[in-house]
């Protein structure tokens, strides 16, 4: 099985590296071992961010109250969704393991491999001395990245009480004989912390040559990316120290209502029952500019808010939001949020084709991408937070509102704008609603697992959900709807592992227990 695996694994990384072949004096194949020999074939490894930028992460899509799937909804066309979907909607357990198609785990793992690659080749390749300090810096920044997204969702939330907990393969090599054992909870976050250490040794700057380079590693992605870490600990001081960090070396906000608008493309027409003179109708879909962008970067890359380049990816093209989550925009096209990323009657896009019940969709990157990576606008809410949580009520909401100012319909007046607290609980729970209208589905579910293991019970979020009983081959919808519940200490906070990959590990590794 080892040798297969090794063998598999060569060929592998020989068609991912293909693309470097300009920046490579040998390009690798399926019959000979990349011979890497100067620094400048690392550094063009860590530039191919097409191999980074992704994260194909199913659980942030379907499993946080940002998602919502009604009844009605799947009833009006049950074939548009994915019996997979369902069961991340309804964290399920025994099923998940056995989905074929889980691309997030070895997805953050090849990840992993290239900066381990370059961690251990920087010794032995010749070249400039200060680029390789640079690229060893960030190799640790791409590792910690990969290894938290990856805790966050495969293991349980670090306490006192879950740091003897299985925690991840702790993969610091790019031997594919290492052991595939689970290190604990506590020695992932350990690794973790120490590679943000190194990370935040990075010099080079954001803003270079007066553009923004937020596919590489920069001083201030590393500051955004340490405050995300320990705001999801809970530190709030630390968190504040590098959100400070971050936004004192880089703070530009897109303003909605200068530089958001709608694609210049005619609206999308969809012709509804034509055979039907009652309910006969053309409904027309409007989407925001950067749905266009479907065959480059140029919007994506151009996103200035990005401290790094990262994007969470939807291969099923439709963002649904919960009522909830909809709720929370007030449903109002005077926040411009609301108005360019909700696309109204989107179901129609998605083969739903009767009037007679049509949902909004969520887009940003086209219809399958929203960002993930650190944000200034992430910052400021984590600065928001921070301070509201040490009773610097109007600090926090001084910082919330200068957000606001870059979202909401500058026709408002600063009452209808500006958000107010008069106390700690207040401030707090009116950021967290802000975090949800800015980041739906990329942060919710690292917001909810901090959020339950904090020191405040008033931000506690327990899940629960209305739908059909199911198997593991369909969803029972003539039966009575029933309630699915995920309580704060649930086991399901951490998401089964693809049983592939215990099974390539020969036993080594082990499956979450529930």
């Amino acid at each position: 099985m080892k040798t297969c695996k090794y063998i598999i694994l060569v060929c592998l990384f020989a068609f991912l590296f293909a693309g470097c072949n300009d920046f490579l004096d040998k390009a690798p194949s399926k019959t000979s071992s990349l011979v890497v020999s100067t620094v400048e074939q690392l550094d063009a490894m860590l530039g191919n961010y097409s191999n980074f930028y992704q994260l194909a992460d199913r659980n942030s899509v379907y499993g946080t109250d940002d998602y919502g799937l009604p009844a009605e909804l799947y009833l009006a066309r049950p074939g548009t969704f994915s019996l997979a979907g369902v069961e991340y909607y309804l964290w399920d357990t025994p099923n998940l393991a056995f989905d074929g198609r889980v691309a997030f785990w070895p997805n953050e793992f090849r990840k992993i491999f290239y900066a381990n690659m370059v961690l251990q080749n920087l010794g032995n390749v010749s070249g400039d001395a200060a680029l390789k300090t640079e690229l060893r810096a960030e190799a640790h920044l791409i590792r910690a990245y990969s290894f938290l997204e990856m805790v966050t969702k495969y293991c349980l939330p670090l306490n006192e009480n879950t740091k003897n907990e299985m925690g991840l393969p702790l993969k610091q090599s790019t031997s594919f004989e290492e052991l595939s054992t689970r290190n604990t909870l506590e020695e992932t976050y350990a690794l973790i912390e120490s590679d943000i250490e190194e990370a935040l040794k990075i010099t080079v700057p954001l803003l270079k040559d007066g553009r923004v380079r937020h596919w590489r590693g920069n001083t201030a992605a590393v500051n955004a990316f340490a405050s995300r870490y320990w705001l999801g600990r809970n530190d709030y001081g630390k968190a504040l120290e590098h959100a400070n960090a971050a936004l004192n070396l880089y703070s530009d906000l897109v303003d909605y209502n200068t530089e958001m608008h709608y694609s210049e493309r005619p609206p999308t027409a969809y012709n509804l029952d034509q055979n039907d003179p009652v309910n006969k109708k053309t409904v027309y879909l409007k989407f925001p500019y950067t749905h266009d962008n479907q065959s480059d970067f140029t919007d994506m890359l151009g996103w200035k808010e990005f401290y790094y380049f990262r994007l969470l990816y939807h291969e099923s093209w439709w963002y649904i939001p919960s009522p909830e989550l909809l709720d929370l925009y007030g449903r109002d096209t005077m926040d411009l949020r609301y108005r360019y990323h909700i696309v109204e009657g989107y179901s129609y896009d998605r083969t739903l084709t009767s009037p007679s019940y049509d949902y909004p969709g969520y887009v940003f990157f086209f219809k399958d991408r929203v960002p993930s990576g650190p944000t200034v606008a992430e910052m400021l809410l984590t600065k928001a937070e921070c301070l509201a949580r040490a009773n610097d009520v109007p600090g926090a909401m001084s910082l919330v509102n200068q957000l606001r100012a870059k979202r909401m319909d500058a026709s408002l007046s600063p009452g209808e704008i500006n958000l107010s607290a008069s106390t700690r609980e207040e401030a707090v729970t009116k950021i967290l609603e802000e975090r949800r209208r800015e980041m739906p589905f990329s942060r919710r579910w690292f917001d909810i697992r901090r959020l339950n293991t904090n020191d405040d019970a008033f931000d506690d979020v327990t899940l629960s959900r209305q739908f059909f009983p199911y198997t593991n081959s369909a969803v029972l919808s003539t039966e009575p709807l029933q309630t699915y519940t995920l309580p704060k200490d649930s086991r399901r906070y951490a998401v089964p592992i693809p049983n592939t990959e215990l099974i390539s590990s020969d036993g080594q590794l082990k499956q979450n227990t529930y």
